[in-house]
């Protein structure tokens, strides 16, 4: 029995780190997408925001199990440091404030309910919260309010477009039969 938990543990782990990598792959790729953006228009560099939510909701919708988010958003901001080793800190930051935002909802439910709104609630939450920060941050009064009326949605909703591709990639791993055994 001893042996059984101790290789669904290392499965789990690496399928954290499998799905940490392949994310940290995509948001350090981002994250020079995100520096043009803000130097050509910035009024678009919202949308980038998102990916940082994509590993944490794969590992936490298709493994189901506490920590997951996490533990995969630690691991792709690591990795995303390997391609902008500048950006450590807060690719490590952002992961695990991402991670904890994802699964606070599940936590308050003591990980007994697993509805996909749940998910959503956390992305709208943690955009909204961006959001409010970056126009505080940046000064938002200095700005014509026609940038704002684009940008603040594009914050806002940029973790709930990548929490649903984020479902959605962890159904099809799902169907595929990757998670099999693993909750």
């Amino acid at each position: 029995m001893a042996s059984r938990t101790s290789s669904t543990s290392t499965r789990i782990l690496l399928s954290c780190a499998a799905i940490g990598v392949a994310g940290g792959v995509v948001a350090g790729g981002s994250g020079y997408l995100a520096l043009v953006l803000a130097a050509i228009s910035p009024v678009f560099y919202g949308i980038t925001i998102g990916v940082h939510f994509l590993p944490s909701v794969v590992a936490f919708a298709l493994l189901r199990r506490p920590g997951t988010a996490l533990l995969a958003g630690l691991i792709a901001g690591l990795v995303g440091a390997v391609f902008a080793p500048h950006w450590l800190p807060r690719l490590i930051g952002t992961a695990l404030l991402v991670g904890g935002l994802i699964e606070l909802p599940f936590l308050v439910t003591r990980y007994k309910r697993w509805d996909a709104w749940m998910f959503y609630l956390a992305a709208i939450v943690a955009g909204v919260g961006i959001a409010v920060v970056v126009f505080v941050a940046l000064g938002g009064e200095h700005f014509p309010l026609w940038m704002w009326a684009i940008a603040l949605p594009l914050y806002a909703g940029s973790p709930a477009l990548f929490t649903w591709l984020g479902r959605l990639i962890a159904n099809r791993l799902e169907q595929a039969g990757v998670a099999r055994g693993l909750r």
